[in-house]
């Protein structure tokens, strides 16, 4: 096995935290694989791995080792794909992540029709509610929702968000119309925890108006406190996408409108600058003309 197979060999196991399953995705026997890390480890002076019965686990060099060994992986695609000519026909897979509901709802649609104009072309959407290290994680594209961070990433703005306050219009025929943000105390709140984790919710573009709210009922999933205010429940808070069909068909109302805080910016981020290989590339262009033409994410 030469040392170019055995880093892709090391950094399968270390994503599948299996031996079986990085040779079966290299197609490889896993008695290779084994051997190959084996190699790897005596030409390093180094464990990488340790083993069990059941799991496969990184070292702390092995952790340190996997950064580089992606990055030296994807400077070799990058090499690779420029010398096929793949700016115009980009190929391998695209490894992206973003946020449960805004994936489900935009990213997905994207994705396929990305796939249908790239043959050569695959990909993988982890959908996370949490911010990813693109480089520790194996990542080449993150959709970033909110205000970014100093960081070494590109980053690409596609559109923004609201954050809205939203009930069904019986709920609000039976309990009124809340014409501050402090008359919510007084209001019957299901909160979620990816959206407002807090009971401390701000308004204003400043944020400066803090009310502290006391949820009834507190979910850890977004699309289940929507469901809840839709059936005239209670309030909840949640981003204008989330909600925006049931806006459409009047099952739930916002409120408070004058008071929301300032739009939340939605960035596609990559590590890779100006070098990044003809997918990522590809991709981020592809995206970005979908994402701004929707209507309602600006």
């Amino acid at each position: 096995m030469d040392r170019l197979q055995a880093l892709e060999v090391f950094v399968a196991v270390a994503e599948a935290e299996s031996f079986v399953g990085a040779a079966r995705s290299l197609g490889l026997s896993a008695p290779s694989a084994t051997r190959g890390i084996n190699a790897l480890e005596d030409r390093l002076g180094a464990r990488l791995f340790t083993r069990t019965t059941r799991r496969v686990r990184l070292t702390d060099v092995g952790k340190t080792y996997l950064e580089d060994a992606r990055h030296i992986l994807s400077q070799l695609q990058a090499a690779d794909d420029t010398a096929k000519g793949a700016a115009t026909n980009p190929v391998g897979q695209l490894r992206l992540t973003c946020p449960h509901e805004f994936g489900r709802i935009y990213i997905t649609p994207i994705l396929t029709a990305f796939l249908d104009a790239h043959p050569e072309m695959s990909a993988d959407a982890v959908m996370l509610d949490r911010v990813v290290n693109l480089v520790e994680e194996g990542f080449d594209l993150a959709v970033r929702i909110g205000p970014l961070p100093s960081s070494g990433l590109s980053a690409v703005r596609v559109g923004q968000l609201r954050r809205v306050v939203c009930a069904s219009p019986a709920y609000l025929e039976r309990h009124g119309r809340p014409l501050s943000p402090s008359d919510l105390q007084e209001h019957q709140i299901v909160s979620a925890s990816p959206v407002s984790p807090v009971t401390e919710w701000r308004f204003g573009l400043d944020q400066q108006t803090v009310v502290r709210v006391k949820p009834r009922l507190s979910v850890s999933s977004v699309a289940a406190a929507i469901s809840v205010a839709r059936n005239g429940w209670g309030m909840c808070r949640a981003l204008s996408y989330q909600v925006m069909p049931d806006i459409h068909d009047h099952s739930l109302v916002t409120v408070l409108e004058e008071f929301e805080p300032a739009p939340l910016p939605i960035h596609l981020v990559h590590a890779e600058g100006r070098r990044a290989p003809a997918k990522i590339r590809s991709f981020v262009d592809f995206a970005k003309q979908r994402l701004k033409q929707n209507p309602g994410l600006h």
